[in-house]
């Protein structure tokens, strides 16, 4: 079977009437690839992300790593500062029905990422290819990666099989471009995913869902597709770039319906032939604006791409008439939708106002929607970080927040989260775990985004009066913070660090000998480095 991915041109998604993916039996193995270039790493996940990039480069994962640099441009930080950025794409990969997903890396690495992905909820194996020095060196891993597919690849339990390589692999030029694109009817979808590449696992789930779709692009070119396990709407759809809340893409498929229009599927997918379903849309619609490589399949397939959400009043009326456009349709038929639903957003806006002075920070992509939110239920929000990067997509939001006030930070680090919450002093912190953490030690009530804010409706009317509770709430709390923090003074800090029986035993001169030792190592160290502090 030739391999799908090389015939893509542009076109429309038709559908077969089949209820089982087609399986080619007894594929035979590819030898070995010739010219295979691995080189040795020296080196373990621990490395500095300057050495692991030239390792890889050296590898010849040049080009990988430039389209990385292009999609998603570094910030001020070399390495990621949310969790390790694959657990993005295997979150993906574990969320989707009959897709089957493989690690490559570092034993430490595979079982943290295999421990997160359980603690959120995955019922499901993780693959994991394990490698020594010599196989690493030799190109054994290769051959034993190939080997695992092989036996992994049962079409009777997997419509794909997500293969990805972390840190040590990518470094090393292991090359899963070269793996199989299909064996026995079972898609191989091979995946890098490197800290030294992907500064947040947000847009890990860019990578995987973008390598999807192009599979399932390059699929539709060759020939019909199965039909999505939901069936076909007979009216145009907008596809939903990035995860949600499962209530919104209701609400968004309600305030379509007046359009003549429908919600399709939510890219990433729960399963493989949604993926079709997706790219058979009218527009998609980029609710997370980052997800770069996702954009460019749609935008190959003749899709036009919509940025922001129908979050809050003013979002609402801007992205109905954005999306009416896209589509050509009248600007009558766009205000009804608009008077169907504005004033009951107006009206639960008002139900559930938001008094207090708030500091937004986030790394899932959604911080500037729940901005919006959050000032047109009445709060103050003079800040607003995200780790994603800006886009295009993201322009409509960013301007709306700028032209309020607010200073939005893209890109943005812990460092820049806590500074702008320590100099705002707010009645509330929305933020990362470790933004949370220093919060609630400087005595301000906080709350964590992933788990207690991006985890509600935002959208529609669903939307507008949902974050209200759980942040008057959370400001309420600045009575009880405050006794907390007197409470507790001095406990947990410097020398009363840890947990001690009596005073501990301060001796000053050790610390003044140990600082001499840290002084002297340090002028070896420039003096070794021709001089030069570093």
């Amino acid at each position: 079977m030739d391999d799908p991915r090389s015939m893509i041109t542009t076109g429309e998604t038709r559908y077969d009437d089949a209820d089982q993916v087609e399986i080619n039996e007894g594929a035979d193995r590819d030898p070995v690839p010739a010219g295979m270039n691995v080189k040795p790493d020296g080196m373990g996940c621990h490395a500095p992300g300057e050495q692991m990039e030239a390792a890889a480069r050296a590898s010849g994962m040049g080009e990988i790593l430039d389209q990385y640099a292009a999609d998603y441009p570094q910030g001020p930080h070399d390495k990621p500062q949310s969790m390790c950025p694959a657990f993005g794409s295997l979150r993906v990969g574990l969320r989707m029905r009959r897709v089957g997903t493989m690690l490559s890396g570092s034993a430490c690495c595979v079982y943290g990422l295999t421990f997160v992905s359980h603690f959120y909820g995955a019922r499901r194996s993780v693959g994991y290819v394990p490698f020594n020095s010599e196989t690493l060196v030799t190109g054994k891993l290769f051959e034993d990666i190939r080997e695992a597919v092989h036996k992994m690849a049962d079409p009777e339990q997997y419509d794909a099989i997500v293969v990805t390589n972390l840190c040590v692999p990518t470094a090393s030029g292991v090359p899963l471009r070269l793996l199989p694109s299909e064996i026995n009817g079972v898609r191989i979808v091979g995946i890098d995913v490197p800290g030294f590449g992907v500064p947040t696992h947000a847009e890990a789930k860019d990578i995987l869902a973008g390598a999807m779709l192009n599979y399932a692009r390059a699929e539709i070119e060759a020939g019909p597709v199965q039909a999505p396990a939901s069936g076909k709407t007979d009216r145009p759809t907008v596809a939903l770039l990035g995860e949600m809340f499962p209530a919104d893409p209701i609400g968004i498929g309600q305030m379509l319906a007046p359009l003549g229009l429908a919600a399709g599927p939510v890219v990433p997918c729960r399963e493989w032939r949604e993926l079709y379903a997706a790219l058979d849309c009218g527009t998609a619609a980029a609710i997370h604006p980052f997800y770069t490589a996702a954009v460019r399949e749609f935008e190959a397939a003749g899709r036009s791409i919509v940025g922001s959400a129908p979050v809050g009043h003013d979002g609402t009326a801007a992205w109905l008439a954005a999306i009416g456009d896209s589509f050509g349709i009248s600007a009558d038929k766009i205000a009804e939708a608009q008077n169907t639903f504005l004033p009951a957003i107006k009206g639960a806006l008002s139900a559930a106002p938001i008094d207090g002075t708030i500091t937004l920070s986030g790394y899932e992509g959604s911080e500037l929607l729940v901005a919006r939110l959050l000032i047109e239920s009445g709060a103050n929000v003079p800040y607003v970080g995200s780790a994603c990067p800006r886009t295009k997509w993201s322009d409509p939001d960013r301007e709306w927040l700028e032209a309020r006030g607010v200073k939005v930070k893209f890109r943005a680090s812990l460092e820049d989260d806590c500074a702008a919450m320590e100099a705002i002093k707010p009645d509330l912190a929305i933020g990362t775990t470790p933004v949370v953490q220093k919060g609630k030690e400087l005595g301000i009530p906080s709350l964590y985004f992933t788990n207690l804010i991006s985890a509600r409706p935002l959208m529609g009317v669903m939307g507008a009066g949902s974050l209200a509770q759980v942040v008057n709430a959370a400001m309420a709390n600045k009575d009880r913070m405050t006794h907390m923090r007197e409470f507790f003074e001095g406990v947990g800090h410097g020398d009363t660090a840890g947990v001690w029986e009596g005073d501990p035993n301060v001796r000053e001169d050790f610390r003044a000998t140990n600082l001499k030792k840290l002084e002297r190592a340090e002028k070896a160290r420039v003096a070794a480095n021709g001089g030069v502090k570093c």
